[in-house]
């Protein structure tokens, strides 16, 4: 190996390194001194409690680990957005499972909240995904209920979910393991069938002080709305559990005798693991965003046997597409090329750029895969489209649009990896978060934004320093650097894919490896749900 390979492997490693010490933060949620008070209760944690009902939670994937991160620090903080989510398999079958985090503020919902149990919900309902909630909360945060109380996708969005959900025969379960307080006691009671542990759970839609106040009654929290009211006098809940274990236990069983569900029919053969070294991928993946590098040799340490059959490899080189299988499943890859290529007229064409010619076939095989039900794997590392003259007058626009429009309109299940650069509108044509992918991961090298942090500074500078300059202040050199790395540093900081998934643009940032699992995961959810459409383009300027 090269002494670029080892540099680029050092600095990605530590990449992985810093995601890794993030996590172990964020998965201690609202302290260990919380974690602690919480266990004196005897109860378990929202990590303790999905970990304990899933089959194996090694093999789950997290949605919105970095929901919330180093948001709302004026209120304390919300780590992952005080509620935890995870897809696994319970009693050998595929759900999803969403737990309040009693440690983060009792629970309460911000405004981040409200947005990961809505994807939650969105996972459940694309891929027909049973769900289960493990009910701890308080409630609306209150300084900041305008911003999660009245809008269309708010806290009010999650109950009208629940009724869709249910008319549309997706199983929801509900376990009431704490506090569920004012409207959020809607959740359980709008599932399939509901439990509340002894004790410790409790449903109501006024606490007894809100009770005293408002009617003056007396009465305390559990004969308000503890198990023994709710299973034995309102008819509220449907199962008591004498502990948070008990609960589980009985999920369990519930999930155990669910019906099979009707299958997609996504090919899938025996998995292989790639015969090239997945962790080269750290020393091809440069340090620096703007460098150039084989993408090929990315994909061919994702899939299957390193193989990966390519389509129209000699046009439009600036994406890559072939077919190929990732855990044994059937894909078909969109990736860009990041290494400058010479076309047969002679010329060179810059890596991360979509060109006509790379849109044109990335339509076309986007409407094979469809034709062929095989779903679809993005890969992207995208500066954006080609600018210019000739660009313009070879019909880029044009070309661009029919890509965007072939991604909007895809039917397959879509997938996408955020490896390197995101920007603009490279970020739309490679299915964006906009676009619908069933699950959207970046690696820790990961950039998105409008531009890239230099460009945008540049830009930025300029109208700083016409606005200074009008006001009558001179501008030096020395003061114009100045300017440019606040701006800049800013902008980075911004782009950062933690930035990305603490506002849950995307759903999670992923070492490099865990790709293949976090696809295969993916489609064996998608596989829930049989399409039910077919693909149409509809009009399209040609």
């Amino acid at each position: 190996m090269d002494i670029k390979f080892n540099r680029n492997e050092d600095f990605n490693k530590l990449k992985v390194s810093e995601l890794n010490s993030k996590l172990k933060k964020v998965y201690l949620g609202g302290g260990e001194k919380r974690i602690e008070k919480l266990h004196a209760k005897g109860k378990m944690t929202a990590r303790e409690r999905i970990d304990f009902l899933l089959d194996d939670s090694k093999e789950a994937i997290e949605i919105g680990a970095f929901a919330g991160d180093g948001m709302y620090q004026e209120h304390g903080g919300c780590p992952s957005g005080g509620v935890v989510v995870k897809i696994g398999s319970v009693s050998g079958k595929k759900v999803i499972v969403v737990a309040n985090d009693a440690t983060v503020k009792a629970g309460a919902w911000f405004p981040i909240t409200g947005k990961k149990n809505l994807r939650a919900q969105e996972i459940s309902i694309e891929n027909k995904l049973p769900i289960i909630y493990l009910v701890d909360s308080a409630g609306v945060y209150l300084p900041m209920q305008d911003e999660i109380f009245p809008d269309k996708e708010h806290f009010g969005r999650i109950f009208r979910n629940n009724a869709i959900m249910s008319s549309m025969g997706i199983t929801q379960i509900a376990a009431v393991m704490g506090s569920c307080v004012a409207g959020g006691a809607y959740l359980p009671i709008m599932s399939d069938e509901a439990l509340i542990v002894e004790k410790t759970g409790s449903i109501f839609l006024a606490g007894s002080y809100l009770v005293k106040a408002a009617i003056g009654e007396s009465v305390d929290n559990e004969t308000l709305g503890g198990a023994s009211t709710h299973c034995e006098i309102s008819g509220v809940t449907d199962y008591k559990a004498k502990d948070d274990q008990d609960a589980l236990n009985k999920i369990k069983n519930i999930v155990d005798k669910i019906g099979d569900f009707d299958l997609a029919g996504f090919n899938r053969k025996k998995p292989t693991q790639p015969k090239l070294n997945p962790e080269d991928i750290f020393g091809l993946l440069p340090e620096k965003r703007s460098d150039q590098y084989d993408m090929n040799e990315i994909i061919l340490r994702l899939v299957d046997d390193s193989d990966f059959e390519e389509y129209k490899a000699g046009f439009g080189q600036t994406i890559i597409t072939g077919y190929a299988r990732i855990d044994g499943w059937a894909v078909g890859i969109v990736a860009n090329q990041r290494k400058i290529v010479k076309t047969k007229k002679g010329e060179m064409q810059f890596g991360g750029v979509i060109y006509s010619d790379s849109a044109d076939k990335a339509t076309r095989f986007i409407a094979n895969c469809n034709q062929k039900k095989i779903p679809l794997v993005f890969l992207q590392d995208v500066t954006g489209f080609m600018v210019g003259s000739k660009s313009e007058h070879g019909g880029i626009i044009k070309d661009g649009a029919k890509m965007v429009n072939a991604v909007s309109n895809s039917v397959v299940p879509k997938f996408t990896v955020v490896i390197g650069n995101s920007y603009g509108a490279g970020n739309y044509a490679m299915c964006g978060k906009a676009y619908d992918p069933r699950l959207i991961v970046a690696w820790p090298s990961a950039e998105l934004a409008v531009m890239s942090g230099n460009s945008a500074a540049k830009v930025l500078l300029q109208i700083e320093t016409a606005r200074l300059k009008a006001k009558g202040e001179k501008i030096d050199e020395t003061k114009e650097k100045e300017l440019f790395d606040k701006i800049k540093n800013n902008y980075d900081e911004q782009t950062s894919p933690y930035f990305a998934a603490a506002r849950i643009w995307t759903d999670a940032v992923i070492n490099p490896l865990d790709t293949r699992k976090w696809i295969s995961n993916g489609i064996e959810v998608a596989n829930h749900a049989p399409i039910e459409k077919d693909f149409n383009l509809g009009v399209i300027q040609t």
